[in-house]
């Protein structure tokens, strides 16, 4: 029955797609583009009740690493977080966590979210130095003086497989010259069972969320404001690793100025200053099978401010950007014995790492004519490190720098042409980016994937990225046709090789490996879209995407998604809506051994959803119910860690509320 539907909608997907904007390095995702402030909303078609990881995942661009059901790492273009810059309206904040279980995406929800710009490529420098992009998460922001002062929304639900039971609640409030706005959310789930109906054990996670904002009219033209954002995830197990989250907590805060202009050249000034701060700790005391016991406490504390420039002049247009920041990260291993009042070792993976940086960013765009625009940008920044605590990186880097000071230039230029109907771009990029915490300064991070742990190098040289990108597409009434390719080489990839010297700290490691630098290292990334409108209510929509990542001796990098695709069928009429999907990996062959990976079969997943619109008097309310996974498929794919199997069958329902 499966393979008939597989092949069924593969048919399909050769007239299917998410719509995107026409440049290969911009992508904005169908969901968030609105008119409507009042109306932004973080969902897909198939399901509205999802969580910011899963909205990303929608995005072509956009893989994630897998090590529970909780706090998944992004992958833009195929890369590592080290690679991107995430951040929140601009403000850089930097998990706690060794093992990388905090990134940022996890420390927001998607009821205090508007939009997410995803950029690829060195057109995401404007938020500070990058490889493979920039994920920026926007959050919502009410206008002032709206005809309707109140609104909010609730939205309730519950997930059948992990009985996950969520609330997500927001309200707003719009005067002439003030703007209030909150959010809470509470999510709590059980273990998952995979497709073989075999609970998961240690995938259960609890997860709160809750956001304040106000803004105040200082004049016709100007406004300040204060947000926070504070998040807590309790108990969340991590299946894939030796060891689970007790306690996570961050504080997000910032003040910010912004300023319009009627006349001159520039429009709008918005400066910001924020602070944030996360601790997060790693136990293992719900693994009694563990023979030593250790915790991994981690503090990340940011200072920063970003300040930005609009301006506009004829068919000129370009946005400056100061970017700067202090970073304190702080990470540490304490060992037990069976009895934990005894401490027998202690040592500090990141030893009190300050990081300081500060760029300048512009991207300008000049309209050549009505059919084509021209796109020139680039940023310089000043990355400072400094370890509190060199001793540890001494033991095998003798006489390592205790700090170090990079500079870190971006060039990027693109051309867009639109003719008729039919769009083309052509894009090129120059970049750098500086080691992380951890590949410059980690001390025996142990890495469970391929059980070694791991040694930074505070010398290690700037990796240094030349991309290329490519767009074509074509789009009438009813048919939309998108191609998309990007190539990158890396001068200097840092990545982790076997090392002669040290022995394993932790029982479970084989060996250690330090952070080097291979020559160079490449990566294609290559994607089809297209949509099709069957009837005035029924569409069609996929997508394909193939990468292909290897380094300087023709061996294939980790973390490289095979050819994948996605394809669905969406059907509303009226107040009814019914949309059902398949999507899959075919077989992962261009695996990489050295780094951990092994052979991960394909796989065909086949989802299907549907909602009811209605009124309950002047409260608009949706009620959705589905299914994930209908076929109850057992599979793992080629990133989830240590080939932990994915939730099987999960029924879904959902209630929401707009007042």
């Amino acid at each position: 029955m499966k393979y008939i539907i597989m092949f069924l909608f593969l048919g399909m997907s050769i007239m299917a797609q998410n719509h995107h904007a026409h440049h290969d390095s911009i992508k904005n995702l169908e969901e968030v583009q609105v008119k409507n402030a009042t109306k932004k909303k973080i969902e897909t078609q198939m399901k509205m009740a999802v969580s910011v990881d899963e909205f990303l995942s929608s995005a072509d661009n956009i893989s994630f690493i897998k090590r529970g059901a909780y706090a998944w790492e992004p992958l833009l273009n195929n890369m590592s977080t080290e690679r991107s810059t995430v951040t929140i309206d601009g403000m850089h904040i930097f998990g706690a966590c060794t093992d990388k279980m905090d990134p940022i995406t996890s420390y927001v929800e998607s009821n205090n979210l508007a939009a997410i710009d995803i950029k690829s490529g060195q057109e995401g420098s404007l938020h500070g130095s990058t490889i493979a992009g920039s994920i920026d998460l926007k959050r919502k922001s009410t206008a002032f003086g709206l005809a309707k002062k109140w609104n909010g929304a609730y939205q309730s639900g519950f997930e059948f497989n992990n009985k996950q039971f969520f609330n997500l609640g927001n309200v707003a409030y719009s005067g002439e010259k003030f703007v209030a706005e909150g959010s809470i959310s509470y999510r709590k789930a059980a273990d998952y069972f995979d497709g073989n109906d075999n609970e998961v054990k240690h995938s259960q996670y609890k997860k709160f969320n809750t956001s304040l904002g106000f803004a105040y009219k200082t004049s016709d033209l100007s406004a300040v404001r204060v947000d926070a954002i504070f998040d807590m995830a309790k108990d969340v197990g991590y299946p894939a690793l030796p060891m689970d989250l007790s306690l996570s907590r961050a504080l997000i805060t910032s003040a910010s100025y912004k300023q319009l202009f009627e006349d001159g050249l520039v429009k709008v000034i918005d400066s910001k200053i924020y602070f944030n701060a996360i601790e997060h700790y790693m136990d293992d005391t719900t693994r009694p099978e563990n023979l030593v016991h250790m915790d991994m406490p981690g503090w990340s504390t940011t200072y920063g401010l970003v300040s930005k420039a609009n301006l506009k002049k004829n068919s000129y247009s370009s946005e400056i950007q100061l970017n700067a920041y202090d970073n304190l990260s702080i990470a540490e291993m304490r060992m037990y014995p069976q009895d934990r009042n005894e401490r027998t070792m202690f040592a500090y993976s990141w030893p009190w790492v300050t990081t300081r940086f500060a760029g300048l960013s512009m991207n300008n765009s000049w309209e050549l004519s009505e059919i084509s625009q021209v796109n020139v940008g680039g940023s310089l920044g000043i990355n400072y490190n400094y370890s509190k605590y060199v001793e540890f990186n001494w033991i095998f880097h003798p006489g390592a720098s205790q700090e170090k000071t990079r500079f870190l230039p971006s060039l990027h230029a693109g051309y867009n042409l639109n003719i008729d109907q039919f769009n083309f771009s052509v894009g090129t990029g120059y970049g750098h980016r500086a080691p992380s915490v951890s590949e410059g300064y980690g001390y025996y991070i142990y890495n469970s994937f391929d059980r070694y742990d791991y040694i930074g190098n505070p010398d290690l040289k700037n990796e240094i990225s030349y991309e290329g990108n490519a767009s074509a597409g074509f789009k009438n009434e009813r048919l939309s046709i998108q191609g998309k390719l990007n190539y990158f080489y890396i001068e200097n990839y840092i990545i982790g090789r076997i090392l002669s010297m040290g022995s394993p700290m932790n029982y479970q490691s084989v060996g250690v490996k330090g952070y080097t630098s291979l020559d160079y290292a490449t990566l294609l990334n290559m994607s089809m879209n297209v949509s099709y409108d069957i009837l005035e209510h029924l569409h069609w929509n996929g997508t394909v995407t193939y990468a292909r990542g290897m380094d300087n001796n023709g061996g294939n990098l980790p973390f490289i998604r095979p050819l994948s695709y996605l394809t669905s069928l969406h059907f509303m009429h009226k107040n009814f809506g019914i949309q059902t999907s398949v999507n899959g990996d075919f077989e992962q062959l261009n695996y990489s051994p050295e780094y951990g990976e092994d052979q991960t079969p394909a796989y065909v997943i086949w989802n299907l959803s549907a909602n009811y619109s209605f009124k309950i008097n002047k409260v608009k309310a949706v009620i959705q119910a589905g299914a994930e996974n209908l076929l109850n498929e057992y599979y793992s794919t080629y990133a989830d860690w240590g080939n932990i199997p994915r939730m099987g069958r999960n029924i879904f329902t959902s209630l929401k509320l707009n007042f």
